[in-house]
């Protein structure tokens, strides 16, 4: 089947999807975005997660023809400006500045959770940090550095608006 779908902006048609295909193996394995990572495929790790029109999902949980005709943005469309530019979103820079970056599994998902915490709270405290990335497992970092991410594009929004 074909499915139409706005991903990061660009309007896709992906062909040969197959009934029962993950959002999840549409992205990375039709559309070449790897950001979002397969780990679990069960939506208990958070590494897949994308936002769907607007709500971070877990995207080994969606059907790729659930996604007809809505919008899908990855990590990979958080940064902004135009093709080829190379800005970072401010979550992504804080990230990588305070070192939450270890493997790297668990980070794409992290990112977009924290991204989307963010634009609805842009001075979340600590404990509504961990609320809002609870569904996000990692196995490298101790969470620490991923806190002082968070805090830090948060504190930086909060000044920037």
């Amino acid at each position: 089947m074909r499915v139409n779908v706005v991903v990061n902006g660009s309007a896709e048609a992906v062909d040969d999807v197959w009934e029962g295909e993950s959002l999840l193996y549409m992205l990375r394995e039709r559309m070449g975005l790897p950001g979002s990572k397969n780990a679990c495929e069960q939506g208990e790790c958070g590494s897949c997660t994308v936002y769907l029109d607007g709500l971070p999902v877990c995207a080994c949980l969606v059907a790729a023809g659930q996604a007809e005709g809505r919008e899908v943005r990855t990590v990979e469309g958080l940064a902004g400006g135009p093709p080829g530019d190379e800005r970072l979103d401010p979550v992504q820079e804080a990230f990588v500045e305070t070192g939450a970056v270890q493997c790297g599994f668990c980070t794409p998902g992290l990112i977009v959770q924290a991204h989307d915490l963010i634009e609805r709270n842009s001075a979340p405290s600590d404990a509504e940090i961990r609320e809002a990335l609870a569904g996000n497992l990692c196995r490298c970092t101790g969470y620490e550095k991923i806190l002082d991410a968070v805090r830090l594009a948060a504190a930086r929004k909060a000044v920037t608006g």
